[in-house]
């Protein structure tokens, strides 16, 4: 009787296991019935201190969603260090995130520098290193690294499109440029060559670089004016984009000004500048801004803004930053929602290689899509430039 009674508890068993709509729950790392680890690494401190309100707009938004009573039940329980923007101290809060608090996975880390120094260690280990904060075009490599994926428009297309524009707009064009000495400025660079193409040569009067540890760029500016040079392409992070555009006003420089989109946030950058000194502008745009009116009765702009007064009444509401990071967390809450109760990180990458879906606050026609073979989820991008106060949307790029 015994023999019958098991015989038949594991038959059942088997049965329940096969059932539609049954599915056990599998879970990787950093996940319990009650919780899912998140790790981040962000430069609350250094000379990118500025991007740092991405960190704690996702933060917000987790709690956001954690007072919701999380998803499926779990809490997210969001861990996110200061690296300071120094690859080693990156290396070192990613290893922590890893080995000691074995999080489930990496979010939205910030800098092409920081994610570089992890790369190859996050894949070796097989954690899904997601979302970056950085648009270098490395990110979108899934043969060789299978465990990585950006976010945002990758930087060598940008340029690409103002070159695109410098031609169309002033074909004789004197063009001056200003990069950062690492893989973020280069990979700019890289496609503002391929952009011009073989008039880079000719055009491109001044090419001059700065040290993220330089105090200032103060005589780079002096030097770019120097030149002659009628156009400006200022490859910078927000530090030195302000001082730039600060500088420019100054010495009375005033070529057309290409600002890179990591640096073109009006709370951040524009105002610390001077809104004066900034305008007539040129950037590109993924992102609904929130200093442009024409966003006023948006109905994602609203809920944003009530998001802002409850979960970060301290935040710059003028700060695309901001927007960023509240889309970020976002796009992760789809993510995992997707995942139901298989939250492996195999099953993660997996649904983060098939997602296909609209985010609040990106530009109209701007949508999430990845594949096994693609991994860059925003692509599209439109230019814009600045009027004195916001910035206006020219064309789609």
């Amino acid at each position: 009787m015994r023999k019958q009674f098991l015989g038949s508890a594991f038959a059942a068993a088997a049965l329940l296991a096969l059932a539609p709509g049954v599915q056990a729950k599998n879970y990787g790392p950093g996940v319990t019935d009650t919780e899912i680890k998140i790790g981040n690494t962000m430069p609350y401190s250094g000379p990118a201190s500025a991007y740092g309100t991405i960190g704690k707009a996702h933060a917000a938004y987790f709690k956001y969603i954690n007072d919701q009573g999380g998803i499926n039940g779990r809490k997210i329980n969001y861990i996110t260090y200061d690296d300071g923007y120094s690859p080693p101290r990156t290396v070192e809060q990613t290893r922590k995130l890893v080995e000691q608090d074995e999080v489930l996975l990496l979010m939205a880390q910030l800098g092409t520098p920081s994610n570089t120094a992890i790369h190859k260690y996050v894949n070796s280990k097989k954690v899904p290193h997601l979302f970056l904060s950085t648009g270098a075009s490395k990110w979108n490599d899934p043969k060789h690294f299978p465990w990585t994926m950006g976010w945002q428009p990758n930087y060598p297309n940008e340029t690409k499109n103002y070159a695109r524009h410098i031609l169309k707009t002033n074909p004789n064009a004197k063009v001056a440029v200003l990069y950062q000495n690492d893989d973020y400025g280069k990979d700019y660079l890289h496609g503002l060559k391929e952009g011009l193409g073989d008039q880079y040569g000719k055009m491109v009067v001044a090419e001059i670089s700065y040290e993220v540890t330089d105090p200032t760029i103060d005589s780079q500016m002096v030097s770019l004016k120097a030149s002659g040079a009628d156009t400006f392409v200022n490859i910078t992070t927000p530090k030195f984009a302000a001082q730039a555009i600060k500088k420019a006003a100054e010495i009375g420089w005033k070529p057309a000004h290409y600002l890179n989109s990591v640096s073109n946030s009006v709370g951040a950058v524009l105002n610390p500048a001077g809104l004066d000194n900034a305008k007539g502008i040129y950037s590109a745009f993924y992102l609904k801004d929130p200093v442009d009116p024409q966003w006023k009765d948006d109905k994602d702009f609203k809920e944003w803004i009530a998001w802002m007064d409850k979960y970060l009444p301290d935040g710059d509401k003028l700060s695309s930053f901001n927007v960023i990071g509240y889309a970020h967390a976002y796009n992760m809450v789809e993510l995992l929602k997707a995942c139901g109760d298989n939250l492996t990180r195999e099953n993660v990458m997996k649904q983060a290689a098939n997602m296909d879906f609209e985010i609040p606050m990106l530009l109209p026609g701007i949508r999430v899509k990845t594949s096994p073979d693609d991994f860059a989820p925003v692509e599209d991008e439109y230019i814009g430039q600045f009027n004195g106060k916001s910035w206006e949307l020219l064309e789609k790029m």
